[in-house]
């Protein structure tokens, strides 16, 4: 399928979402749109592996019948039924029944079945809890299928999941290799309906274009970028995942640049992100063995597997990236002044969580990882609690890298925010400064960077290149000087300088210009004089 294609196939799901959902809330008609996606993506995939895997006993049915193949194969197999699922557990990692698939979905929304709300509900809990290898409770959660939202009586509710099931269907039939772009659909409705979402968008997307920065940043070697990407990536963590697209993209950039990832952590605390990164992950082809992403609290730290204090056991991650909220208000009490991420360096205060995020993050880097975490500008210069975590970080060498980045990039806030880069051990002994924030083009209702925008970055960040008015490396001793404040203005100079005049030069102009005004009127005058009127004056 062409780019154009996928982009296609994504508007016209967007206008299906945008008919059908009537009075119903945007985010609430998200979470039906996507979980119909996510089943038609894994019944897609499992088809296509059962079609492998039955080989010629695969029924082979007229495009005109209306069942479903591996039903018909169950139906006259039954007491091989067991052995097949065993060996599509292992082959694709899950099993979904015939009549949960996709097509049988369909063909019962076609058909304005009054069994389809039943059989979605039980769909959904296999999936949730023995489709796959690992348990994924409560994936479906926060579809109800019971909500009066979707109509008063049972049967108002069929007809509404009918009709909204029958619309998708021949949505995608239109398109070709569907299957295979599915995951590209669904990050393009994520970005959609964030978009229409407003500040709550903040919550679960990061626009693309900083997630390809940040991907980019920690994809290259992180103690000699210069050097170029890296091809093998074990791990990467996300505290604050959202819908799992930033995760997702630094895996497509390592296998872009023809490496290998084997592990994807995050942790999301709102529940119904949390469930779209789940789908997010499966949709983009990534193996349950090979994710992990966690329901919880990152400043509390309530993930056991993140608690543990034996060193050698505890988890750490080759890189980190994050877009947590922006100065969000926490309640830290005393005693976490002694939590192991936070007593080296103090608590970020209650009105602005920005470095707890941050402490975080950085405590489970590995010594030679690389973090890339996505900020408010106020964490470069404020005073206080922030002022000495940021001067203890600068002093003991972590901070790498400082991006500015330009105003009005996120749907969840006009503020200009800066992307920090660190390290537990970097070569430079200085602090590159990049300001971008005048490098973007305008948008109707967002501002956006082109690819050349991201290139300058990445590549002024992989060269640590230095150039006038967009980047500048700065030594420690300079940064004391100025208390260690990281406002990129005090660094690098946006101001234009001034023409220099010539001031011979100019006189001669000026003696130029007035002699001309003296011929002119001369010439003027003489014409006044053959009509008898009066003289301008100065001849």
């Amino acid at each position: 399928m062409t780019e154009q294609n996928q982009k296609q196939l994504g508007k016209t799901l967007w206008a299906i979402a945008d008919q059908l959902r009537g009075a119903m809330n945007a985010d609430d008609f998200r979470d039906y749109m996507l979980a119909f996606l996510f089943l038609r993506y894994l019944s897609d995939n499992y088809e296509a592996a059962a079609k492998r895997e039955l080989g010629p006993d695969y029924p082979a049915l007229p495009a005109d019948d209306g069942r479903v193949p591996l039903a018909v194969w169950y139906a006259a197999n039954r007491a091989d039924a067991a052995d097949f699922e065993a060996q599509m557990r292992r082959k694709v990692h899950y099993v979904i029944k015939p009549e949960h698939l996709w097509a049988s979905i369909a063909s019962l929304a076609r058909q304005q079945s009054d069994e389809l709300l039943e059989t979605l509900r039980e769909g959904f809990k296999y999936i949730e809890n023995e489709s796959f290898q690992s348990t994924f409770g409560g994936l479906f959660s926060e579809i109800n299928l019971g909500s009066e939202k979707l109509g008063r009586t049972h049967a108002d509710k069929n007809k509404k999941l009918c009709d909204i099931i029958k619309k998708i269907a021949e949505g995608l039939a239109e398109f070709s290799d569907v299957e295979d772009n599915l995951g590209n659909a669904y990050e393009y409705l994520i970005g959609q309906f964030a978009a229409g979402s407003g500040k709550k968008a903040g919550e679960f997307y990061t626009p693309q274009r900083i997630s390809d920065i940040l991907s980019a940043i920690v994809t290259l070697d992180s103690q000699a970028p210069e050097t170029g990407p890296v091809t093998h990536l074990g791990s990467v963590f996300d505290f604050a995942c959202g819908s799992g697209s930033l995760l997702l993209n630094v895996r497509k950039k390592v296998r872009q640049n023809g490496g290998t990832i084997s592990r994807v952590v995050g942790q999301e605390k709102n529940i119904t992100t949390y469930n779209l990164a789940r789908m997010n992950m499966l949709l983009h082809g990534v193996k349950d063995t090979e994710f992990e992403i966690y329901h919880g609290d990152t400043l509390t730290n309530d993930w056991d597997h993140l608690r543990e204090t034996n060193p050698a056991k505890m988890p750490k991650f080759d890189a980190v990236v994050a877009n947590p909220p922006f100065s969000y208000r926490w309640d830290p009490g005393e005693a976490m002044g002694e939590d192991v991420r936070f007593k080296n360096h103090g608590l970020a205060p209650k009105s602005a969580a920005d470095f707890a995020f941050l402490l975080h993050g950085f405590h489970y880097l590995k010594d030679q990882g690389v973090m890339a975490i996505i900020l408010p500008h106020g964490v470069l210069f404020r005073g206080g609690a922030e002022e000495r975590i940021r001067t203890k970080l600068l002093k003991d060498g972590h901070i790498d890298t400082v991006i500015g980045l330009p105003a009005n990039l996120f749907y969840s806030t006009g503020i200009p925010v800066c992307i920090l880069v660190l390290k537990k051990c970097k070569k430079p002994d200085d602090v590159l400064f990049i300001n971008a924030a005048e490098h973007f083009e305008k948008g109707k209702r967002q501002n956006f960077l082109t690819d050349e925008h991201i290139e300058k970055i990445i590549s002024t960040y992989q060269y640590r290149r230095e150039e006038d008015r967009y980047a500048k490396r700065v030594s420690m001793e300079k940064i004391a000087e100025e208390g260690y404040n990281l406002n990129i203005s005090r660094y690098i100079s946006t101001a234009v300088p001034e023409k220099e005049i010539d001031l011979e030069a100019t006189h001669h102009d000026l003696v130029n210009i007035e002699k001309s005004i003296q011929a002119a009127r001369a010439r003027h005058n003489a014409f006044l004089r053959e009509l008898g009127l009066p003289l301008l004056p100065g001849d």
